[in-house]
């Protein structure tokens, strides 16, 4: 089986955030189950990939992680456009990280679709007695800006799984209501094959859904 043969829906997901708040262990932790403790700043743009079943159908979680680093965000901006999720991570233990979150909201909402979703990410939770952040305040943050949240460590494992899952689950939602172009690019999802052939299953016998296969409408996406 191929990749692209593997899954029902790709979706492209892109970690950003300042530097040093452990972008690249999330990554490394939800694909690989792996922690780098000897931590070099990710130049450019890395990337890996690892499945998620919803329902009776898998949705590849394709993550991008990019550099925080002011040098690389001309870099950066080009994997917004087709993403269909942005985590942004902070440190719970550095303070400056929390606050530079207002930036990364805008500038996420003014290189995006308006269909993204924003997930807010409190990175470190391992180093709970250096913590500068409250949980509280992040919570605050999230529901001002009407997004999901949650802290995690990346060294545990701790929630990380589960906000990935947690955000697909509700991509997974909003594909059911038709509130992407799925023919666009930039809403950061991709249909695969599964879909693919449950549609042509769908037109051959006359049917119009099996399991949330369907044709998507003609819906502006940005």
């Amino acid at each position: 089986m191929t990749d692209e043969e593997g899954y029902d829906y790709l979706l492209k997901y892109i970690i950003i955030g300042d530097v040093n708040v452990g972008k690249t262990n999330l990554l490394l932790r939800y694909v690989h189950g792996q922690f780098r403790s000897d931590y070099n700043a990710t130049v450019g743009v890395e990337f890996g990939a690892k499945n998620e079943i919803i329902g009776d159908q898998i949705y590849r979680i394709q993550v991008y992680d990019t550099a925080g680093s002011e040098n690389f965000r001309s870099i950066t901006r080009t994997y917004y456009k087709s993403s269909v999720c942005a985590l942004i991570v902070y440190d719970i233990t550095n303070r400056e990280s929390f606050n530079n979150v207002n930036v990364w909201v805008e500038n996420c909402k003014n290189e995006t679709a308006k269909t993204i979703q924003i997930v807010l990410v409190g990175n470190k939770t391992d180093l709970e007695d250096k913590r500068q952040v409250d949980t509280e305040e992040g919570e605050q943050l999230a529901e001002k800006y009407g997004i999901l949240f949650k802290e995690t460590s990346a060294k545990t494992g701790d929630n990380v799984n589960e906000i990935l899952h947690i955000s697909a689950e509700e991509i997974a939602k909003k594909i059911e209501q038709d509130y992407y172009e799925l023919d666009s690019e930039d809403c950061g999802i991709k249909v695969g094959k599964n879909v693919q052939v449950k549609q042509t299953q769908n037109k051959k016998g006359g049917k119009v859904k099996i399991g949330g296969a369907k044709t998507p409408k003609k819906r502006k996406c940005c």
